[in-house]
Formats: structure tokens, sequence, C-alpha cells
């Protein structure tokens, strides 16, 4: 049932454990193939963060980055919430109080989820308070549109 105030299905939120990790867990993966994913990754963040605030979630220890950046090595926080387990990045203090499990199980994989990415960002959205329209660049004023070149024969003014 659509709300016409809303894009996206009017569904119930409970906002148990298991329902904001398979959340997180629906965002997070569609985050890795989106065109724009940074509010996905930022909701998934915030939402992971909150969880761990109010013990729902717990940080477990740090992994070695399949993916690091500019470094020969990199390390993520492993987060277990509920039977989901996902990757945020460190804080300063999470590598004096956090053990280091040395490089990341493949053989370990989350549970599948079956939620629609509209209903996780939703339930999320609900949870942490973000919104889309928050991180979405406003157009500066000064900065000029492209505009296409015009040319003219050789020897014409403009």
């Amino acid at each position: 049932m659509l709300n016409h105030d809303q894009s996206y299905p009017r569904t119930k939120l409970n906002l148990t454990i298991e329902n904001l990790s398979q959340a997180v867990f629906i965002v997070n993966r569609h985050a890795k193939t989106a065109i724009n994913p940074k509010f996905l990754y930022k909701l998934k963040q915030e939402s992971l963060k909150k969880l761990i605030d109010e013990g729902k979630a717990r940080k477990v220890g740090l992994h070695f980055s399949d993916h690091p950046r500019n470094s020969k090595q990199q390390s993520d926080v492993l987060v277990e919430c509920g039977r989901y387990t996902f990757h945020i990045p460190p804080t300063k203090s999470d590598f004096q109080v956090l053990p280091h499990l040395g490089k990341l199980d493949e053989n370990v994989r989350n549970p599948k989820a079956h939620i629609s990415l509209n209903a996780a960002k939703a339930l999320l959205q609900s949870y942490t308070g973000l919104s889309e329209l928050e991180n979405q660049p406003y157009p500066r004023k000064d900065q000029r549109t492209y505009q296409k070149p015009i040319f003219k024969k050789l020897g014409e003014r403009y």
C-alpha cells in the first residue's frame, strides 16, 4: 500500500535486532554495487554505531581489509549484530582495545535476508533519523554549468 507522500510501500517497522541487522545487511549489499553508495554506507555506519551504543551489537575485533586503500595493509572492525557480522572503519581507540583477528575467513557468510532495499532503508532511516535529502549536495551558485563550444568558420566573427 502506497501512502501519497511516500515512494516506498508502507510497512510496519519493527525495530528488533533481527530486523535491524537484516536491514543493515541489505543496505550494505546494495551499497557495494550502487552508483552513488555514499548515503547507503553512511546509513549502515550510523545504524551500527547506534546499535553498538545501545548494546544491541558488539565490536568483536579487527580484521585485515580485503581492499586496502593506499597502504599495503588496513584493518576494519568486525561488528556482530544478531546472526550477522559487518565491517566498519576503526577508530584510534579500537586499535588499543580490540584484539586483531588476522585475515578474514572467506568461509563465514551472513544468512540471507528477504527485505527490499526500500523497506530496509525506511527501517534504518526511522531508527537513525537520517534522511537521504541531507546528503545530496546542492549545486553551488558560483559553479558554471558546461556550455558547448561554438565553432565558427575561419575569418568569421561571433
